[in-house]
């Protein structure tokens, strides 16, 4: 099949497009047919050897974990999917190896979920990873509450502007921050946004004077030693970009997947409560330019690969 792979550690000059070999689909795994894939700023860091503490790479690795598609084989244990079904999946491993910039993915079950019927592929490619993200650091480790003030970081971005909405949904009054010119995008999710930078403390205090119950954190550096001097009494921290959250007495997070989860966020994307910007779409042997792009941290939304399709011969 085609795919993109890399070989060796590197920038996105070593993303290269070609032949692979096919994926064993295992008894409880699905062999989807690729129609998009998503970018997420953890491709680039794992294609550049920055995850090797945590993931063991079989090379040629095959990035992407977010995925939309059409099962085209489910494996012999499996009853949950039939051929034809149109899924998604956060089709993460615990090694680098078999991703889903390619024609054709092995999903396992537990990174599966039905694709939502009012997304197309496109979109519905954006959900997974960020969704998950946004939605398990929101219920799960914040444990926002109605009538709760949150501050979610870079909230244009792709976890942001999920979580921004989750947020709004769950009854909470949600500030987020954004340059000026994503202010109008922050409204429109829910959101009042303030811009970040010198002065973001003064700004968030002059919204929430008492503080804020909440912080979901996911720029890190700077932006955590802020937001630990805005939590109100008993105020909750979260970060998925910094490790060093916890010397302020926050928790770091790393999204996992979970399918019970990824069903719950394909059936609010069909409720309309949350939504996939997708600002821009690459072909497949187009990767690396996905890549640069997101390289730059200045995205709305998500970046998009598409993959050439053709129905499945019966």
């Amino acid at each position: 099949m085609k795919a993109i792979s890399y070989s060796r550690y590197g920038g996105p000059e070593v993303l290269a497009f070609g032949e692979v070999r096919d994926p064993k689909v295992g008894p409880d795994s699905v062999l989807v047919k690729v129609r998009a894939a998503s970018v997420n700023p953890v491709d680039w860091k794992a294609r550049e050897g920055y995850l090797e503490g945590l993931f063991e790479a079989a090379f040629p690795v095959v990035p992407g974990w977010d995925v939309s598609g059409v099962v085209v084989r489910p494996g012999v244990a499996v009853s949950e999917f039939d051929v034809g079904d149109e899924v998604i999946g956060y089709v993460r491993e615990d090694f680098l190896s078999r991703g889903t910039f390619a024609e054709y993915v092995a999903a396992p079950l537990r990174t599966l979920a039905r694709k939502p019927r009012n997304l197309s592929f496109e979109e519905a490619a954006g959900l997974p990873l960020v969704g998950l993200t946004a939605y398990q650091v929101l219920l799960k480790v914040l444990q926002v509450k109605r009538g709760e003030t949150v501050l979610v970081h870079a909230a244009a971005g792709g976890v942001g502007s999920i979580a921004v909405q989750l947020a709004v949904h769950l009854g909470a009054r949600v500030i987020g921050t954004a340059s000026e010119h994503n202010h109008d995008f922050v409204r429109g999710l829910g959101g009042e946004p303030v811009t970040y930078g010198e002065g973001l403390g003064e700004r968030v205090r002059g919204l929430a004077p008492e503080g804020v119950d909440a912080v979901f954190d996911t720029v890190g550096g700077d932006a955590l030693k802020v937001s630990a001097n805005l939590l109100a009494p008993e105020g909750r921290l979260a970060s998925i970009a910094d490790i060093d959250v916890v010397n302020y007495g926050g928790r770091y997070y790393f999204v996992r997947p979970d399918a019970e989860d990824l069903r719950r966020l394909s059936e609010l994307a069909e409720q309309g409560v949350v939504s996939v910007h997708v600002s821009e779409t690459f072909p497949l042997e187009r990767a690396a330019d996905a890549h640069r792009l997101n390289e730059q941290g200045r995205t709305r939304g998500k970046i998009v690969v598409t993959v050439d399709w053709e129905p499945e011969d019966t």
